[in-house]
């Protein structure tokens, strides 16, 4: 295929629009939420609006932000990312918003708690202790705090509150972070979830937790509001964790929280050319949306030669073609590819991509998170 043939071809791919719900994507390029501390006090400020309004100018369809907190005092671990809470913090989101908007894109506050991930005595709120399902680490070891029923209740309220202030806000839906080993993974997840109550046990009473969030959000916003749900194998520091091992597990995890009602599902793998399971071709988007019934998103290492390795670890990236992505897509294996650090190494990759720009594409240095705009 010639180059003019490849560049036809990925526009014409990933320029369709996509429906979810009422939200109508201009093409089928995320931006990933990727984890910054540049909200001194948690309140995102006039370059946080422009770190997103770039990337939506250059062609990105829809914005899902950096993890941003629920209102609960253990929900985070630094005093530099982002809040959805207080008035000063959404005041910011909202000059995000409008700003996204006015550049022509679309975006999703990504609604995070750090649960046992977080640091004892670190801000904001450093009286409060870790907490989770069982009081334990991602390593299995006791250290925190195990969550009472009352201290479910107050999460899963502080979710359903964010979810109303995102659509008063003006946002074209959320997602909720389920992913890499934070709370709601350590309920889904058996190493870390040892309770002995309705939410613990077999993999569908782990769900629970999850699942009551889900419908706490989906009872907050409108009917048509999207909430899409991260999800991933995969941990901090374990990249060889799995909740599923099998197809059959993994549906038994999907089922209950699209029927909760969730939009989409946002499937993280460090590399999305993947299979999932053995005997078929199918990476984890594609299992859950074959499962689910539900759209899903794709993500992992798209565009560049370097895979995630964590981020104290991450290296400089360099660009590499997406006909892998493509053939998938054509498939409709999933429905939208969400792109990470090629966005933050270049904000107009989208547009690059989309026009057949790719001699123009950018590597990623992550020396530039020092500095990143």
């Amino acid at each position: 295929m010639n180059t003019s043939e490849s560049a036809a071809r990925t526009a014409r791919v990933l320029s369709r629009p996509f429906s979810l719900g009422g939200l109508t994507v201009p093409n089928r390029i995320a931006m990933a939420p990727m984890t910054r501390e540049f909200s001194p006090g948690g309140v995102p400020g006039a370059d946080v609006a422009d770190y997103y309004a770039r990337r939506a100018a250059g062609g990105v369809g829809l914005i899902i932000t950096e993890g941003t907190y629920v209102d609960h005092p253990a929900a985070g671990t630094s005093g530099a990312v982002p809040r959805f809470h207080g008035d000063d913090a959404l005041t910011g989101w909202g000059r995000v918003v409008t700003e996204v908007h006015a550049a022509g894109g679309t975006i999703m506050p990504q609604l995070w708690h750090v649960g046992m991930a977080r640091t004892a005595g670190a801000p904001p709120f450093p009286d409060a202790p870790p907490s989770g399902p069982s009081g334990l680490a991602i390593d299995g070891t006791p250290a925190g705090h195990t969550m009472t029923r009352g201290d479910l209740d107050d999460v899963i309220a502080a979710f359903a509150r964010a979810a109303a202030d995102a659509e008063r806000l003006g946002f074209d839906g959320i997602e909720l972070h389920g992913a890499h080993g934070y709370l709601i993974d350590q309920f889904l997840w058996s190493r870390t979830n040892r309770r002995t109550d309705a939410y613990g046990g077999s993999l569908t009473a782990r769900t629970r937790f999850a699942a009551h969030i889900v419908a706490a959000c989906r009872a907050a916003v409108t009917p048509d509001f999207p909430i899409l749900f991260r999800m991933s194998q995969w941990k901090m520091n374990n990249y060889q964790a799995r909740l599923a091992e099998t197809p059959e597990e993994l549906d038994a995890l999907v089922a209950p929280l699209a029927e909760a009602g969730v939009s989409a599902f946002h499937c993280s793998t460090r590399r999305y050319w993947l299979p999932e399971f053995d005997g078929a071709d199918l990476n984890l988007a594609g299992w859950v949306k074959k499962l689910s019934g539900r759209p899903t998103v794709t993500v992992g290492s798209v565009g560049l030669d370097k895979e995630f390795i964590g981020g104290p670890g991450m290296e400089r990236g360099g660009v590499v073609g997406i006909d892998r992505l493509l053939d998938r897509m054509e498939r409709d294996e999933f429905d939208l590819v969400a792109v990470g650090r090629a966005l933050l190494g270049d904000p107009r990759w989208a547009a690059k991509i989309l026009e057949g720009r790719t001699g123009e594409l950018l590597p990623f240095d992550p020396a530039m998170l020092r500095t990143l705009s």
